[in-house]
């Protein structure tokens, strides 16, 4: 009987250690990758409750800037419940330093602070050296007369009527009643000057007297001031009128008071220009200009609604 023999060799520790090294390598492994899906899942949560509350402020952001941008609402009066205004209406009156104007004006209310108008405004402009005068007649029956009052070496008369936008900003809010709100104002657009002759009574060579208008031959006679008799009344030169066009601009303060919010009462000062497209033929003795620039006072009545 013949006797085999099958050699056998016992695992070598080297050998377990490797297989032991690979196992727990593995195992590490497949934890940070759990790890890094766990950490991914909770990233991927944050960002979206990150983003839905960011869209949560923006849309909440929007409403408030479209309702703000739809109404004004002006501080809280004492005693009274705030009021929602839109619209501002005004009469004004104003003097400056070479004539006068009325205007109206019509205003979008955007915010308490500011204010978009639409203007209109008529009203007249001199040479700032032309000045009324009238002398004194004698004749057998009345004894001395005086004239009527005219302007020496004035040739035509010049009214402006003005349009167009402009913008009113208020620098503060009245905490108080009877306070005054203080702002500032611009405006721009179009004038339109209308040149209306200006007529002498004046004492011709047959010793009779008649309304003449300067004419550019008669200069002699319409400088002459022994043959002036005064101005000539008002309707004289209506069917000879001229139109000069131009533009308007202006900017000054603004002082508002009053103790009701639905009613405007303020006064505005400033300067004001007005350039016309060539020279305004005002006076025979000064040098005529195409602009005039003023200084104004302007006062305003009106109300909100």
């Amino acid at each position: 009987m013949l006797n085999c023999i099958v050699p056998y060799s016992q695992p070598s520790r080297e050998s377990d250690k490797q297989a032991g090294a690979k196992m727990t390598g593995l195992s590490k492994t497949l934890s940070m990758k759990l790890q890094i899906t766990i950490n991914n899942c909770i990233l991927s949560r944050v960002k979206i409750r990150n983003l839905k509350t960011i869209l949560s402020i923006v849309l909440v952001s929007l409403m408030w800037v479209k309702g703000w941008s739809q109404y004004t609402i002006l501080p809280k009066p004492i005693g009274e419940e705030s009021i929602v205004y839109e619209t501002e209406r005004l009469f004004h009156l104003r003097a400056h330093s070479n004539g006068f104007s009325l205007g109206y004006a019509v205003g979008d209310i955007e915010t308490w602070y500011k204010t978009k108008y639409y203007f209109f405004d008529i009203g007249s402009l001199k040479n700032a050296k032309e000045y009324s005068q009238n002398f004194r007649f004698f004749t057998p029956s009345l004894g001395p007369t005086p004239s009527r009052a005219f302007i020496y070496g004035k040739i035509n008369r010049l009214y402006a009527l003005r349009a167009g936008v402009g913008t009113k900003k208020y620098f503060s809010e009245r905490a108080r009643r009877k306070s005054v709100i203080v702002g500032m104002h611009y405006e721009y657009g179009f004038t339109l000057g209308v040149l209306k002759p200006y007529y002498l009574k004046l004492k011709n060579t047959e010793g009779r007297i008649t309304e003449v208008k300067y004419t550019g031959d008669n200069a002699d006679l319409f400088l002459d001031e022994t043959n002036i008799y005064g101005g000539a009344e008002f309707r004289y030169g209506l069917d000879e009128i001229k139109l000069k066009p131009g533009f308007h601009g202006q900017f000054g303060a603004n002082f508002t008071w009053g103790n009701q919010d639905n009613l405007v009462k303020a006064l505005e000062v400033g300067v004001m220009a007005d350039l016309f497209l060539s020279k305004v033929p005002l006076m025979l003795t000064e040098v005529n200009k195409p602009y005039f620039v003023n200084v104004y006072l302007t006062l305003q009545l009106g109300k909100r609604s």
